[in-house]
């Protein structure tokens, strides 16, 4: 099954939003990396699925130093780029224009795996899963991070609930299709990495607290997401309109200079053995 609809996606104007939000995205998701990169430790030859902009995987990179690598792949071209633009000339960090579902990886050679909201994109998620194995050591690990559901993480879904009356065209949330919220069901989770050969499974709640400045979060809204995506086709009066609407469903969120909310997410564990 190829991920045709997910690779325009990002190497069209999503791609371009995730590259022009770039540092703003990498600080508000900044404990998701520290997490990962505590997870890398002794590691030797780690893969950041679904890498963007590259900030887990130069970080993991940097943690290791001469005693591992760390390759990032990801399906969107500019994101790449940015990423390698900010590799400069480290020698143990590579990235690849590649959809990890499907890319043929060396096999015996990852150690670790990991994913900071990268792995809920594949069309085919057991076979997505089966191949990334295909690549491991005996014993290797994966440590991958998703969202849970819609309901629980409101500051996600706020902009298109209030959007909605004036933006009738937004795609619909679609249970367990590829994208933001598929894995919203850790049961199922659980079974597809099951069926694609990984041990040892285990898919634990993971509350992270995540903040950006307040002057930060109408570029954030007014860009990304379905809302920032459908923005792009409007007028200005509309866009006007719609932001008017949507600047109240946050006033829960704001914290004098920050906007603060849970991320609600899944850590899935497992093992290649």
């Amino acid at each position: 099954m190829n991920n045709e609809e997910q690779f325009a996606l990002w190497n069209g104007t999503a791609g371009a939003a995730w590259v022009d939000a770039q540092q703003l995205v990498d600080e508000m998701f900044r404990p998701f990396e520290a997490l990962l990169v505590r997870e890398a430790a002794g590691s030797q030859r780690v893969l950041d699925v679904g890498c963007g902009t590259g900030s887990t995987t130069l970080a993991i990179a940097r943690s290791l130093e001469s005693k591992g690598s760390c390759l990032g792949v990801d399906i969107s071209a500019p994101m790449i780029a940015r990423a390698r633009e900010r590799a400069g000339a480290s020698r143990n960090v590579e990235f690849a224009v590649a959809d990890a579902g499907v890319h043929s990886f060396p096999p015996n050679q990852l150690d670790l795996i990991v994913s900071r909201f990268g792995v809920m994109f594949f069309a085919d998620p057991v076979a997505a899963f089966s191949n990334l194995r295909s690549g491991t050591v005996a014993g290797a690990r994966l440590r991958a991070i998703a969202w849970r559901s819609p309901a629980e993480n409101p500051f996600m879904t706020a902009a298109e609930r209030a959007a909605a009356p004036f933006l009738p065209a937004l795609p619909p949330r679609k249970p367990n299709a590829p994208g933001q919220f598929a894995f919203a069901d850790g049961e199922r989770v659980r079974g597809l990495l099951e069926s694609a050969g990984w041990k040892s499974v285990d898919v634990q709640k993971l509350d992270v607290t995540c903040a950006l400045p307040s002057v930060d979060l109408t570029a954030y809204l007014m860009r990304m997401g379905p809302v920032g995506q459908a923005l792009r086709d409007v007028d200005e009066a509309m866009r006007e309109r719609v932001w008017s609407a949507v600047r109240p469903a946050f006033e829960p969120f704001m914290h004098g200079a920050e906007v603060r909310y849970t991320a609600a997410c899944w850590m899935l564990n497992a093992t290649s053995t």
